[in-house]
């Protein structure tokens, strides 16, 4: 994958030490986040079982290969676990909602009743604040209440529906902690920065609007940290969501811009209105779907498999969504310990080594 984190990194050894001697599944750990988070908690000491698709390569882990969907592998993976940490779901930004609904619905209904019967104590769900986002800006809140009814596309929705499963679980003898990671960005992220990245090489990375509104992000390497933190956590707090950030709001045209140029990039300059964007967004994702065009079939779609533009990507890059911290940072008893700019060198290290 090319990135990885290690408890010599900054601030993983001491929130490492707080978990010592689970014995702890992670879901989805072939992922960057996963995969991060079952390493250091396998370099602290703590037998882990990592369930996915494919082997994860976390050295120490022991790896069932299989999904979320399946209650037969769920329940190998569950043998003599005592904490779950949930990250597996389908991501995307488009695509039918039945296969969003059979990883983010199904397959967290499989594992949250399965670790119940199994005795499970602890369960630390990865979510997304899109859960409570139904297109309007977020200036400073906290983590309003999942809403799969009114939440935007069919990730943000499902997302909701098993955050919500997940929740409903909770009491004092299966503790559930819900962690919402925003917009995670740095070195070996394929869901935002190598986008960002390779559509600015190639001259698709356009910044909507005024590229003025206000978002917050997570460092890849703050992610796992506030993972490892909220398996400890959980222990004293539970039942509840939380919103992960950096903490540091910027505007999301210099964001664009700054992980463009980080990745060798040429400074995306192109501007689009945002009800423009919003407006193709939803044309451009209805014939995706359809294929209208043909360019799925004939294999000439992008690289990534994904629609240049949706409505809610639209929406993600044009309004303000950033998020008060005090809550998560009281709870888990963490602060970010790699700031933007820090984070930003590193990432254009990174690439300049590929």
């Amino acid at each position: 994958m090319g990135f990885e984190v290690h408890l010599g990194d900054d601030g993983l050894l001491q929130l490492a030490e707080r978990v010592e001697h689970r014995r702890v599944l992670v879901t989805g750990a072939s992922g960057l986040l996963g995969s991060g988070v079952a390493r250091v908690l396998a370099e602290a000491g703590n037998p882990v079982t990592t369930l996915q698709r494919r082997p994860s390569g976390v050295p120490g882990a022991v790896d069932v290969l299989g999904s979320v969907t399946d209650p037969t592998a769920v329940e190998r993976a569950l043998e003599g676990v005592d904490t779950v940490v949930h990250v597996a779901a389908k991501v995307s930004v488009s695509g039918p909602e039945e296969e969003f609904a059979a990883v983010n619905v199904e397959g967290t209904r499989i594992l949250v009743h399965a670790a119940r019967r199994r005795g499970v104590h602890r369960f630390v769900h990865v979510s997304s604040p899109s859960v409570a986002h139904a297109g309007a800006s977020i200036v400073g809140e906290g983590a309003g209440p999942a809403d799969p009814e009114h939440a935007r596309g069919p990730y943000a929705r499902t997302k909701a529906a098993g955050e919500l499963i997940a929740l409903g679980a909770d009491d004092d003898d299966f503790r559930v902690l819900a962690l919402r990671p925003h917009l995670m960005w740095g070195p070996g992220d394929l869901q935002l920065t190598d986008r960002i990245v390779q559509r600015a090489r190639e001259g698709r990375m356009p910044v909507l609007g005024s590229g003025a509104a206000l978002v917050d992000t997570l460092y890849t390497g703050n992610a796992v940290e506030a993972v490892v933190a909220a398996v400890s956590a959980v222990d004293h707090t539970h039942g509840e969501a939380l919103v992960v950030t950096n903490g540091e709001p910027r505007p999301v045209g210099e964001l664009i811009r700054r992980i463009a140029l980080a990745g060798g990039a040429p400074e995306p300059e192109r501007t689009v209105p945002a009800g423009v964007a919003r407006r193709a967004g939803a044309l451009i994702e209805r014939a995706w779907e359809r294929d209208l065009f043909g360019v799925r079939s004939s294999g000439r779609g992008s690289a990534d498999g994904e629609p240049p533009l949706t409505e809610f990507l639209a929406e993600q890059l044009s309004t303000s969504h950033w998020f008060d911290q005090r809550r998560t940072r009281e709870v888990l008893e963490w602060t970010p310990s790699v700031l933007m700019d820090e984070g930003l060198l590193r990432l254009a290290a990174y690439y300049r080594d590929r």
